[in-house]
């Protein structure tokens, strides 16, 4: 019997030719990484955020590149936004193949000094937004039999260790793993595969207040057996992967991007 072997190495860059692909937070740090990744896989893109000037500023870099894509300034807390930004891809592109759930927030407190408000928005955001958006993605997924969706942990929702009190946090990508596995085995029936990544510390606007610090940078990099951060690019790859056919198999699990943390 014959049978053909996909060549090593990277994806091929027409693997995801045809496809359109949504991020949230696609704006900036991991987000943008992810979109110009998924881009240079051939798909179509869809650029979720709520910062208008970084859309602007990068979909105008893809836009020059001869990427075709699309933006829309959201807040994806919100039911009716995220339906209507749906909808609305939906006229465009007549479908929605892959969905990336990468906005997120850090409040990082004291528990003792946290309120419920700063608590309830990073629950907004890093939880009640993957629900949102995932919701909408699947009703669409559904119809056609088949999507990939990639959510963005954090070593963090494996770990209760780090560097500092991040109780919403911590609390919020936990959940996600959690809500990843649920997702994978209420739709596989319906084609669709469910999984996330959980990165280390990447260096990012999120993370340049601790990066900029060498003391706490050093503890950083003493917890990594690599001894080193990660860059956007390095998640990026790891969503494009699992949102690609070379994961076909694969639904329901959280790949750490983390050089080596969760390993300890």
């Amino acid at each position: 019997m014959t049978t053909t072997m996909n060549p090593p190495g990277n994806l091929n860059t027409s693997s995801l030719e045809g496809r359109v692909a949504v991020v949230t937070g696609g704006a900036k740090g991991i987000g943008k990484a992810t979109v110009e990744a998924l881009a240079h896989c051939g798909a179509t893109v869809v650029l979720l955020d709520r910062d208008g000037a970084a859309l602007e500023a990068a979909t105008a870099v893809l836009t020059s590149r001869g990427v075709s894509c699309m933006a829309e300034c959201v807040d994806i807390t919100q039911e009716e936004a995220v339906d209507s930004a749906f909808e609305k891809i939906m006229q465009r592109y007549g479908r929605v193949d892959i969905l990336v759930n990468n906005a997120g927030i850090a409040l990082r407190h004291a528990t003792v000094d946290l309120t419920a408000a700063q608590w309830q928005a990073v629950v907004d955001v890093n939880l009640t937004a993957v629900f949102l958006c995932s919701r909408s993605a699947a009703r669409l997924m559904i119809k056609a039999g088949r999507g990939a969706i990639v959510n963005v942990s954090s070593i963090m929702g494996l770990s209760g260790g780090g560097l500092y009190p991040n109780i919403s946090y911590q609390s919020t990508k936990g959940a996600l793993v959690n809500l990843t596995r649920a997702l994978a085995v209420e739709w596989a029936v319906n084609g669709i595969r469910v999984n996330a990544v959980a990165p280390t510390w990447v260096n990012t606007d999120l993370t340049r207040g601790l990066i900029s610090n060498p003391e706490i940078l050093k503890r950083m990099l003493d917890m990594t057996p690599l001894r080193k951060l990660a860059e956007p690019s390095d998640v990026a790859d790891a969503i494009v992967f699992l949102a690609s056919d070379r994961a076909a198999m694969i639904t329901g699990h959280t790949l750490p991007v983390d050089g080596g943390f969760l390993a300890q």
